[in-house]
């Protein structure tokens, strides 16, 4: 009777999936309530629903709502990113920061601010969406043998590109203290004082980007079985890494346009979902980083305002400072 097998193994992680969003739900409002000045939650209500028209509700619906749906897409985007990458590269220390997506970002927008003066988010957008893609094409590029797409030359041909493009941005920002003092902010990694005005041109392409991630979530099983074995199985190995390095690089370049580098939350979301489902079926790991990926980083934002308070940290620097544990702890683990 194999037709009842899925729906049983399915089953039990349903509740899982919702009690994921029910927290998500109430990481999205504590974002909206919290903050310098806290704001009761019926308050907020009403300045969503517009019966409230005071100070805190335009704290509410001016500031404090774009910061959390950009939190969300971003989120969404770079947790999906991270199992995607992973998958392709069959390396659980892989994130989006591996294919140079970060630095590439960091490097146009600063050659950006010094050369065309840009000073406003939705000035310097295209640039940082333009360095992300061009970054990540060029690791794959680099990565490439005999045609094929090699897993530890992309992951080596990310890190050393990182390394050039790291050096090149630092450079650029030393000659030029305007290029410092407009960039700083941004390189940071932040949700703070961004419109929803950055969010909607990138939108489109990170719905692409779900879009074709979703479409190559059966066959990352198969890549997990090793490019011998995927291919005894019929699937075209080098057209999915493809497909992959493009969702990876719409949705990592997507939200680091809108948010800055945001290293750890794209390496953080797969396994907490391998953690919690105890399973690495991408069918799963998938939809559930769709999850896990806004939640951490609303949970970053809302410590980051909580920590210092009234002034705050960004987002950037709090997800850094708790994700380099979990990376020396993973770097252990996998060593094992």
């Amino acid at each position: 009777m194999p037709g009842p097998r899925p729906a049983a193994r399915t089953w039990p992680r349903i509740p899982l999936f919702v009690a994921g969003l029910c927290a998500l739900a109430v990481c999205a409002a504590l974002s909206l309530a919290l903050g310098a000045r806290s704001v009761p939650l019926s308050t907020v209500l009403d300045a969503l629903s517009g019966t409230a028209h005071g100070r805190d509700a335009i704290v509410v619906t001016g500031l404090r709502l774009p910061r959390t749906l950009i939190g969300l897409a971003a989120g969404a985007a770079l947790g999906v990113a991270g199992a995607v990458v992973q998958g392709i590269t069959r390396n659980p220390l892989a994130s989006p920061t591996t294919l140079g997506i970060n630095h590439g970002a960091g490097f146009a927008v600063v050659l950006a601010v010094y050369a065309l003066h840009l000073t406003r988010p939705i000035e310097y957008l295209w640039f940082a969406f333009a360095g992300a893609a061009a970054a990540a094409v060029f690791a794959q590029a680099l990565a490439r043998r005999a045609g094929d797409l090699d897993p530890v030359r992309l992951a080596l041909g990310g890190t050393v590109l990182q390394l050039v493009l790291l050096s090149w941005t630092s450079t650029v920002m030393l000659a030029s203290k305007r290029s410092l003092d407009e960039a700083r902010f941004w390189l940071a990694g932040s949700l703070a004082e961004r419109p929803l005005s950055v969010l909607w041109p990138v939108l489109p392409a990170l719905l692409i980007g779900l879009v074709v991630a979703a479409a190559i979530t059966p066959a990352l099983n198969a890549l997990a079985l090793g490019d011998d074995s995927a291919h005894a199985l019929g699937v075209p190995v080098s057209r999915i890494r493809l497909a992959g390095g493009l969702a990876v690089v719409l949705l990592a370049g997507s939200a680091v346009a809108v948010a800055g580098p945001l290293s750890f939350i794209g390496l953080a979301a797969p396994h907490l979902v391998r953690q919690l489902f105890r399973t690495s079926d991408h069918r799963i790991l998938v939809p559930g980083c769709l999850i896990a990926g806004p939640l951490l980083l609303l949970g970053a934002d809302i410590l980051g305002r909580l920590v210092i308070r009234p002034s705050e940290l960004q987002v950037g620097i709090i997800s850094a400072f708790l994700g380099a544990p979990l990376l020396a702890l993973l770097a252990r683990k996998v060593a094992r």
